[in-house]
Formats: C-alpha cells, structure tokens, sequence
C-alpha cells in the first residue's frame, strides 16, 4: 500500500503553538466525537450543562488547577505531515517516541534542517523536535525524507506517538532494577500504537510517560503514567488518579495503550471533546477511566498508591556513568535550539564513540549512552565548544523559552534576547526552573513550578507558578531595565513554594 500522502500545509495561525506546547483549535484529524452537534450556542449549553468553561481556539492560557473545557473543534496540533505557519516560516514537530535517534536519523534531520528549514532543530518539552522556517513546497519532500530515515513508521499515527521516558533510564544504576526495562516499553508501545486502529483519534496533546521508578517524568502530568517497580511489575497511572493498576512489567505497554483507548470511549460518553484526561467533566474523571479498564483486563490487577508527584529534575549536564563503567554525556541546547552543525557532531560521536543513539529529553537536551571513560572527557569538551552546555553548574540549566518574536506573529517581546540577557545580568540560578514566553499562552512552559516571566508589551510580569496556592504575586518591570528583571527572576527562582499541581 502506499503511503499517505503528505497532508498539505494549514495556514492558521491561531492554532501555531511555540516552544513544544500543544496547539489549541481546529482540523480536520479530530475523531473524538465533536461537541459543535448544533452549533456554537449548543456548545455553550453543553459547557453550561457540565458548569465548565467554554473555550474555543483562542483561548490558550494557563488554566488554573481544576479549570475545565468543553472543546468545540478538533485538535489540529502540528505533525510532521501537518505543517502549521508560523511567522518564521512554516512548522513541523516530529514525533520522537522516548527521544530516541539514531546517528543516521539525527543526520537526516540535519540535512532536513539545512535544506528546508532554518539550519535548526528545536526540542520541545516532550523530548520531540520541531523544524521551522520551512518553505510553501516544504511539505512533499520532508515526508520523503523522514519516511526514509524510518521516522514515520505509520502515516496516520505519527501525531499521537507521544511517549516520554526516563532519559538516564539504564544509564546511572538508579531506578527500579536499573531502569532499563523502560525503554524496552518505550519501543513495544510505540510498536502498538502504530498498529492500533484507535489510536489515530487521540489528540496530538496526549501524553504517555514511562518512568523508571526514579520520578523523573512521572512529574509531568501525562495522560497514562507507566512506573517501574523492583521485582518487574509497573504501577499504571491514569491522569492525576489517586490510585494506580500494578501490572507485570512485561504486560504494561499493552495496558498503556488500553488505557488511552478506554479514555476515548468515556470521552466520548462525557460528550465535551476531551483532548486530555483532565479534561474529562464531573462523573467521568481519571479514576473512572481507572475503572473501565480494570474491567476490560483478561487478569485480575491489584490497585495500589503511586508514589506522590515531585518536581520534575532533569538531568544534570556532564558525564553519568554507568553500572558497566561505561559513560553517557549529559547535554542541554541553549534555550531548546540545535544547530545542523550540533546534530552532525552529536551523531558523529554516537556512531563512533557511543552505542549508537541519542536521547533527546523532555528538558530540551541530549543525552549520549556508551562512550569509553577515555573517549568521555575529550568529546565533552568538544561539544561544549559548539556552544553546547556541559557544565552541571551552569546557569542554563532550568532556562527555557518559547519562540518569541520575530518566529512568532503573536510574541510580545523577542524573548530569547531577553532570556540571554538577563542571564548575563544575574537572574539567579536553582532550585525554580525559569520560562520566559512572548504572551499569555506561555508555550512550552514546564510541569510542576516554575518562574514565569510573560510578556506584557513594553514589560515582563514575574511570577511563581504551578504550585499547589495558584501563582505568586507578580513583579512587573519594563524590558529596558534587565538589572531590575534579573533581580525580579533571582527573586522568584528562590522561592521555596515548589509543591506540583496537575496542571
């Protein structure tokens, strides 16, 4: 059979998200049943019906924690065969189950990034990859291309092939017997999602994390949370449940998938569009989706309480050992962005030195397994002269963006520029991550708390968010003062209120 054709690209640009945040709106892909039956004014007795907020394809805030929607269109997050425009230029985000490439995908994408977009590749908050500033006739030719390199295994799948996992998993000796049990899901489920007939009608925003038992990336709020467990079972988490499955660790991709499949059936039965499982109105909510698969399982499976949420950590720049003595090295991409000329160095040293992947992580980095001691301190110091950060106690770290002007028609403020130079000023360092974004949007921000520092127009508003109390009280200053923004960020980033919310 062949294969799908590339869908061509969408010119919406209220449906452009910046930075690795899902996009809010319409599109054709939507098989979750639509709530329009009847019309706006029936969308707006529906939200009333279920006392939840209606929000259409403008509204892309933050909500608050327990803030609902009822959605009146389908999601038309970007893919790799549906190219969003952008100011910049056209956009693609490709799907990159666990972050996994190989050196020849890496330099595919290089050569991609070159040919067709901008000379760069942007990690988004879920360990997945954007191309921007790509061309009108774009489209055609970066499917060929990405077919090729094996990074469209399933044309109708590839949006919902969001898996995060456990990046260090197998790599340091820390979580549940080792972790490396974690990446073998990681490749099984994607395996299985491929194959689902159902899986296409999720939206592009559900989220499939795979945590080794050490915490990291069961932190980020996914829709269904797989975690390791000594002995080789997993706890299966639906959304923010109380409760959690245990199942036997071999069986847990196929229940994963079960469980994203069960929560389109009761997304259907609530009838408000849910794009996600905390989005699912009263009645309907995560542990009702809990339900509905413990009746459908061939086995009897015990419930059990997951480990409480903590703050995300993502792993620290520099060299991690390994239990074999062998060394990953651990990288972050300054502000999320990789050059082509990166791609090729990360995919070179992979080949030769390392055991021949890459891991992009959900804190838009790169880690690279298998390298000799020897070989390990030489090549740090050569990706650190790319401008790479390799340094554990770098200022870099917990820093993030989104796009900004001029990539984005709807930044107020070029707030890369900004980001960097607030750094240079001061803008304090741990435990808070800090993001910087161009409107009330906030694209990519991170899971948990966070330093949010949003543009206004002529000034940034700083403040805490993400916590358990709402958001801080916020500073504002004006963008041509980076002494007093640097201040207000130091001030904030050491804030103590670090407790996650589910949002």
């Amino acid at each position: 059979m062949p294969p799908t054709p590339a869908i061509p690209p969408h010119r919406d640009e209220s449906l452009v998200r910046d930075g690795g945040a899902a996009c809010a709106g319409g599109g054709r892909e939507a098989r979750v049943r639509d709530v329009r039956e009847g019309g706006d004014a029936a969308v707006r007795e529906r939200g009333a019906a279920l006392g939840r907020d209606v929000r259409g394809r403008g509204d892309a805030a933050v909500p608050e924690p327990g803030a609902a929607v009822v959605r009146d269109r389908g999601d038309a997050c970007p893919g790799a065969l549906r190219l969003h425009q952008a100011a910049d230029g056209y956009l693609a985000r490709l799907r990159l189950p666990a972050g996994h490439l190989t050196p020849h995908q890496a330099l595919a994408l290089a050569d991609a990034a070159d040919r067709l977009g901008d000379g760069h590749l942007s990690l988004t908050s879920r360990g997945n990859a954007e191309l921007r500033g790509l061309g009108d006739d774009s489209a055609a030719p970066l499917a060929d291309l990405l077919r090729t390199a094996g990074l469209l295994p399933s044309d109708q799948h590839e949006r919902v092939r969001n898996i995060v996992a456990s990046p260090l998993a197998g790599l340091d000796g820390q979580g549940a017997d080792g972790g490396a049990a974690v990446q073998d899901w990681a490749r099984e489920l994607d395996r299985l999602l491929c194959a689902s007939p159902t899986a296409p009608a999720l939206s592009g925003r559900f989220l499939f994390a795979l945590d080794d038992g050490r915490g990291d990336v069961a932190a980020l709020g996914a829709d269904v949370t797989l975690i390791a467990e000594a002995g080789g079972t997993a706890l299966l988490r639906v959304g923010d449940d109380t409760e959690a499955l245990r199942l036997p660790g071999h069986d847990a991709p196929r229940v994963a998938l079960a469980a994203a499949e069960t929560f389109l059936t009761v997304a259907q039965e609530a009838g408000n569009g849910s794009w996600r499982v905390r989005e699912l109105p009263p009645g309907y909510e995560a542990a009702t989706v809990r339900v509905h698969l413990r009746t459908q399982l061939a086995e009897p499976c015990a419930t059990a309480s997951p480990p409480a949420p903590t703050r995300p950590s993502p792993p620290r720049p520099g060299q991690v050992t390994a239990p074999d003595g062998t060394r990953a090295l651990s990288l972050l991409a300054p502000l999320g962005r990789l050059t082509s000329a990166h791609l090729r160095e990360l995919a070179a040293i992979a080949a030769q030195d390392g055991a021949g992947e890459l891991r992009m992580t959900p804190w838009r980095g790169v880690v690279v397994p298998g390298l000799p001691p020897e070989a390990a301190g030489p090549r740090l110091r050569e990706l650190a002269a790319t401008g790479l950060v390799t340094d554990p106690a770098s200022p870099w770290y917990g820093l993030g963006a989104c796009t900004g002007r001029p990539g984005c028609a709807k930044s107020l403020a070029d707030v890369r520029a900004d980001a960097v130079a607030t750094l240079r000023a001061g803008g304090g360092t741990e435990p808070l991550p800090v993001h910087w974004s161009g409107c009330a949007r906030r694209c990519g921000h991170p899971h948990g708390a966070w330093v949010d520092v949003v543009a206004t127009g002529d000034a940034y508003e700083v403040s805490v968010r993400g916590t358990r109390d709402g958001a801080a009280a916020a500073a504002t200053v004006p963008t041509t003062e980076p002494g007093r923004l640097a201040d207000a960020v130091a001030s904030a980033r050491a804030a103590t209120r670090t407790t996650p919310t589910t949002t």
